[in-house]
């Protein structure tokens, strides 16, 4: 498909400004992927941070909020470590409370467990299944059959075209 337009909330967001845009994606999208994305040199209270200094939510209680979240994902008395004295899975907590720290309704997650062994590939998708019980929507994109059969909604893709949707 080329042709159509692309609505979020009922707007059309062709239309908006790239400031517009660049807001949009710090404050409504959270993103996980699977090599963590993150900066090995900052610790993991600020990586997580990273997002609200783009951002008007929290302007005034970022450390806060960024507490809230560390705390929510077991990984609080991290806070103060490089991101690359973690293990993988330490890691990938890290990137989820920083595509959640915006609050973010729409968390986008590429390979979330691509990198992880299979028993912390389970403790992710455990955690992703508290946030999407939490009201979030979750994008994810995997070639793991085990990890789709987890998802309550699953969309197959192959060369481009849908092959089904269940």
């Amino acid at each position: 498909m080329t042709e159509g337009q692309y609505l979020l909330n009922g707007k059309n967001i062709e239309e908006y400004s790239e400031k517009q845009m660049a807001r949009l994606r710090n404050e409504m999208f959270g993103f996980v992927v699977q090599d963590f994305a993150l900066i090995e040199r900052y610790t993991v209270e600020k990586n997580v941070m990273l997002p609200l200094y783009y951002s008007k939510k929290y302007k005034k209680n970022k450390k806060q909020r960024v507490e809230e979240v560390l705390k929510s994902l077991g990984i609080w008395e991290k806070r103060g470590e490089l991101v690359r004295c973690l293990s993988g899975g330490q890691r990938q907590r890290v990137a989820i409370a920083r595509a959640l720290v915006n609050e973010a309704e729409i968390i986008l997650a590429d390979e979330p467990t691509g990198a992880l062994d299979q028993a912390t590939g389970r403790e992710v998708m455990d955690l992703f299944e508290e946030i999407h019980n939490r009201g979030k929507t979750i994008i994810l994109v995997t070639h793991d059959q085990k990890i789709a059969d987890r998802c309550h909604r699953v969309i197959e893709i192959a060369d481009g075209t849908i092959k089904s949707d269940r």
